[in-house]
Formats: structure tokens, sequence, C-alpha cells
């Protein structure tokens, strides 16, 4: 039973210590880079959402079509 908590707490400090590391190596992006990505998300978030409402809209024009309703 020791052995094995034992090892799960030396798996735990060697992520513990792999994820000093890699925050150590990581820099902070400038203002143009993230104004760059954050317009790069929109845009593809306003692609995606475009395309959502088109397929709704002829959902909408099948279902209503096909059904009789409103005519």
């Amino acid at each position: 039973m020791l052995a094995k908590r034992l090892d799960v707490l030396s798996l735990v400090q060697h992520k513990v210590t792999e994820m000093v590391q890699t925050l150590r190596l990581a820099k902070k992006t400038s203002k143009e880079d993230y104004i760059q990505h954050l317009r790069l998300v929109l845009l593809g978030m306003l692609v995606v959402g475009g395309i959502g409402f088109v397929m709704k809209l002829i959902a909408e024009y099948v279902t209503v079509g096909t059904t009789g309703r409103f005519g």
C-alpha cells in the first residue's frame, strides 16, 4: 500500500514539474498578435453561425413546403 502511494505521489510530482517547466517557457503575446487571433476567432464564429442560420432557413422552408402548413 505504501509503495502504491509513493508511486502516485511521484507521478503527481512529475506532472507538477512538467507544468512549471511549460509555464516558464511560455511568453505573453503582443497586443497585435492578440487582436489578430481575436479577429480570426470572431470571423470563424460568424462563418459557422451563418452556415447554421442558412441551414435553419432551408430546413424551415422544406418543412413548411412538405407539411402543407400555412397554405
